[in-house]
């Protein structure tokens, strides 16, 4: 994958500087931002996909309120 720079400056640089902790340089604080946000949307968009899988399953429901409705204070009984 080839490299990419990005030139950040200005109004933009200033908080960014303002934000990273001392130990970190600019380029490894925006690197983990940017990984941070796309993480985010990955998991808002598994969210979205599950809220619509749970939605059209009946099964699914059913077992999410099973479980939902589960004592899990109680310790689970021996199986046969």
């Amino acid at each position: 994958m080839p490299a990419t720079t990005v030139k950040v400056e200005g109004e933009l640089l200033e908080p960014i500087d303002r934000h990273r902790p001392k130990n970190v340089t600019i380029s490894a604080f925006v690197r983990a931002v940017l990984e941070q946000e796309m993480r985010r949307r990955e998991t808002l968009q598994a969210a979205d996909e599950y809220a619509r899988f749970l939605a059209s399953s009946d099964d699914e429901r059913a077992w999410l309120a099973d479980f939902d409705s589960a004592d899990l204070a109680k310790a689970p009984g021996k199986r046969k």
